[in-house]
């Protein structure tokens, strides 16, 4: 079986991750699931969500793509800055 990027951040993850917490959320990182599975997994608010970390010219990866295919749930949302992962969670407007 082939791992690919199992384990691989973005380099805003961080910065996000900073971020996010700052305001209280919960935040675990998901990186290591690999498969295409989302970054964060996010709980504020009263509502968890999945958020996908990408770079500004970041582009979804085909194991992403399949994966959001598969899932049945909502989808992550992608946030290439604090900003926009705060955004996403409704923290900020």
């Amino acid at each position: 079986m082939r791992r690919g990027h199992q384990g691989r951040t973005d380099a805003t993850q961080t910065a996000i991750v900073e971020a996010l917490r700052d305001v209280g959320a919960s935040v675990q990182s998901l990186s290591a699931v690999g498969g295409g599975c989302p970054d964060l997994l996010v709980w504020w608010g009263g509502e968890l969500r999945l958020l996908e970390c990408k770079s500004a010219k970041g582009k979804a990866r085909d194991s992403q793509e399949k994966w959001n295919q598969n899932w049945r749930g909502p989808l992550p949302i992608t946030a290439r800055t604090p900003a926009e992962a705060l955004r996403a969670i409704g923290a900020i407007r």
